[in-house]
């Protein structure tokens, strides 16, 4: 006998009673959680999350000020940056809280993260007493980071009545469609004389550097200046963009090349760093050796002058007559003088005259020389002088005497005066070092030439 087959489906078995005692139990946890919360806001106390540390608000509050007390300003900004981030604040609190933590940043020299706290402080509340503060405490760190350009457009920024468009977004060129405003220019400058200055990081204070680099860019804003560095930059950008089109990284030579330039990168940034940690230029060593150099730095006297330069002696004797008798130098120049370059500004010459030097746009002449530092300015000497170009007249306008450079006038000077005199010692000792560390050994021997080669006479050229 044939047996059916059953096409029905199977049926559901029980399950057991753990998913449903499960299901209760989260209902029961859910259920209570809610009554807490609604425990919480009924009774209006505040809920106060812990730190990552397990402190409270308060236990973080306290230690940052007991941090701050001890002059631990990097600890201080640190826990209040926790407590910042554990408590229940208004926006005003906020504000002083991200206030507080930029002045302990700034006087830990974070500097850039002091401004950014800063910055957040003004977002999260507009509080009048914080508002000049922070202002000065902007400048300031824009200030000791160098970035003078910044500084420049945050100042235009928050003295600026119309809130509209920042300082320093107006567009100066565009690489397709990469636009370069006028705040990346300055930014752009400022690089490249960190660039320049980067030799002497090590060797200077941070004072000085910035000193530095705030003349540099100061004379790198004028337009036309700025025009010509950007011409510049754009040149070089598009060329290095081809380049990496055009994949020239990957020619073996070009590899070659920026392999060598990187050991020689690498190599003197080693040095540098070595020579910062071992040479300590202090105000005190910069003043002992002007004291005894003093007679180094003095500025020689200067006179300045104008001429009148004809072909003749006769001429020259006629034009020293009327001056005499009250004619005026200056349009005497500008109508006789031969010495185009100088006779349309009434004879002067703007190089000053130096004691025994050559006289600026006349030539070799020691006894005009002599006879302008012998002349009490202004006058006219009472003479002409015959000179290789013709014959002059002189007039001395005015003279400066023999001068003392003052200390501050010098100190720059001096510190790299100092700073050759040790470097080169100190280079040589760490040489050694390295050569030691390493294991170097030179076999001269090798090199030197054999006894035959050194007896062979060259021959002389014909």
């Amino acid at each position: 006998m044939v047996e059916k087959l059953d096409f029905k489906l199977p049926e559901k078995k029980a399950r057991g009673s753990a998913a449903g005692v499960l299901t209760v139990l989260l209902l029961i946890v859910l259920v209570a959680l809610a009554g807490a919360n609604l425990y919480v806001a009924l009774s209006g106390d505040k809920y106060a999350p812990a730190t990552t540390d397990g402190s409270s608000p308060e236990q973080t509050k306290a230690l940052a000020t007991r941090l701050m007390q001890r002059g631990l300003h990097r600890q201080a900004a640190a826990a209040w940056q926790d407590y910042l981030t554990a408590a229940e604040l208004t926006e005003s609190e906020r504000a002083r809280t991200h206030f507080q933590i930029g002045d302990l940043l700034e006087k830990a020299g974070l500097y850039a993260d002091a401004i950014e706290h800063f910055y957040r402080s003004e977002a999260a509340a507009e509080v009048d007493e914080l508002g000049p503060q922070i202002n000065a405490h902007v400048k300031q760190c824009f200030e000791r980071l160098g970035k003078f350009s910044a500084l420049r457009y945050e100042l235009m920024d928050r003295t600026s009545i119309d809130r509209g468009e920042p300082a320093g977004g107006k567009v100066v060129a565009e690489i397709g469609a990469e636009k370069i405003t006028e705040g990346r220019l300055d930014a752009l400058i400022e690089e490249s004389i960190e660039d320049q200055l980067e030799a002497m990081r090590p060797f200077m204070t941070a004072e000085q550097l910035n000193e530095q680099k705030k003349q540099a860019s100061t004379q790198l804003r004028d337009p036309q200046a700025k025009q010509e560095f950007l011409r510049s930059w754009l040149a070089q950008e598009v060329l290095y963009r081809q380049a990496l089109e055009e994949k020239l990284g990957e020619k073996p030579e070009v590899k070659r090349l920026v392999h060598a330039l990187t050991r020689d990168t690498l190599s003197r940034q080693l040095m540098n760093e070595r020579l910062a940690s071992r040479i300590n230029i202090t105000d005190g060593d910069l003043q002992t050796y002007y004291a005894a150099n003093k007679e180094t730095y003095v500025e020689p006297a200067r006179a300045k002058i104008s001429h009148i330069l004809v072909g003749e002696a006769e001429q020259a004797n006629e034009l020293l007559k009327r001056l005499r008798e009250g004619a005026d130098f200056a349009a005497m120049a500008r109508e006789f003088s031969q010495d185009e370059s100088t006779k349309n500004d009434g004879g002067r010459i703007a190089e000053d005259v130096l004691p025994g030097s050559q006289v600026p746009g006349i030539g070799d002449a020691n006894d005009i020389n002599a006879s302008i530092f012998k002349a009490e300015p202004p006058v006219v000497l009472d003479r002409p002088f015959k000179t290789d170009k013709g014959w002059e007249i002189i007039k001395v306008e005015g003279k400066q005497p023999e001068r003392q450079k003052g200390f501050d006038e010098v100190s720059q000077q001096i510190a790299m005066q100092l700073l050759r005199q040790k470097q080169a010692d100190v280079q040589r000792q760490y040489i050694d070092e390295m050569m030691d560390t390493h294991k170097v050994v030179i076999h001269t021997s090798v090199l030197a030439p054999t006894q035959q080669e050194s007896s062979v006479e060259v021959p002389a050229k014909p």
